[in-house]
């Protein structure tokens, strides 16, 4: 028998996401007081990356610069060493305004590098928006996270790599589950993972799993050496007929499949380490 890998795995913590609300899930944390905690939680479960969103008053998502700076000083203050990924996705704004926040300098931020359809909308990631967003990270010296729907967004990376757009090694993590993008099918995650070996070599990635398939994907993602993301933004139970209590409920669980492979959880600075980033 072969023995699985055995380098530590990162979990992320996606905390809210622009889509799920109370009346979804009480435990959804919208307030930014609010999500410091869930993220305190999440980040004492074993949580070594925030992947974060922010809403205004009403709970709706924004891309609000102001919001996220009290967001990332919150986690900064209440969980040393957390890396902080901010969101720069389109559900939050549009245009430029989806990179208002990346002056904040955050570790890490999402970078979709393509678009593709979501369950009732065209996710529009138009390639001179795409490249405006790339040449941001790099000025403020920010790490992207290539958040991949599709095939080939995969390559597209690899490709801005080739050119300079994206500064080292791309960290690439293919998202299963969304209605109308990539299904959360174990021969697709198969063929990806190869891919992205193909393509960047024993580089670090990520998968994540959307609603039923989160802790599927988990499992998948762990076992064939990659790292995890889990949190209520993807998935708000913890089976079909029990709602996830918390974003740390998640993360425990997560850590829980982590242990099963005979993997170590990665502390902040061994994710630091993993992901080249700073300490």
């Amino acid at each position: 028998m072969t023995e699985g890998p055995t380098h530590p795995a990162i979990i992320c913590v996606a905390i809210t996401g622009s889509l799920p609300t109370k009346a979804d899930n009480p435990a959804v944390p919208i307030s930014i007081p609010e999500q410091i905690e869930s993220t305190h939680a999440a980040f004492e479960a074993g949580a070594a990356i925030a992947h974060c969103h922010v809403r205004d008053d009403d709970g709706k998502p924004t891309s609000d610069p102001e919001r996220f700076a009290r967001l990332k000083e919150g986690i900064e203050t209440h969980c040393p060493g957390m890396i902080v990924q901010l969101s720069t996705g389109g559900r939050s704004g549009a245009g430029r305004a989806r990179g208002g926040m990346l002056p904040l300098k955050p570790d890490m931020a999402s970078l979709s590098v393509g678009s593709n359809n979501f369950p009732t909308r065209v996710y529009e990631n138009p390639p001179d928006l795409v490249e405006w967003l790339a040449g941001e990270m790099r000025t403020y010296g920010v790490k992207p996270e290539i958040e991949a729907f599709d095939l080939s967004h995969i390559y597209q990376a690899r490709a801005m790599a080739d050119r300079g757009e994206i500064e080292g090694t791309p960290y690439v993590q293919f998202v299963m589950g969304v209605q109308n993008a990539m299904p959360a099918n174990r021969r697709v995650f198969d063929f990806y993972v190869d891919t992205v070996r193909e393509l960047f070599g024993d580089a670090p990635w990520c998968a994540a799993g959307i609603g039923r398939h989160q802790a599927e994907l988990n499992r998948w993602a762990v076992e064939a050496g990659g790292h995890l993301r889990t949190g209520l933004e993807d998935n708000i139970r913890m089976d079909r007929n029990t709602l996830a209590p918390s974003n740390a409920a998640l993360v425990a669980r997560a850590a829980d499949i982590v242990a099963e492979a005979g993997r170590t959880i990665a502390t902040p600075t061994e994710a630091r380490a993993i992901l080249e980033l700073a300490r």
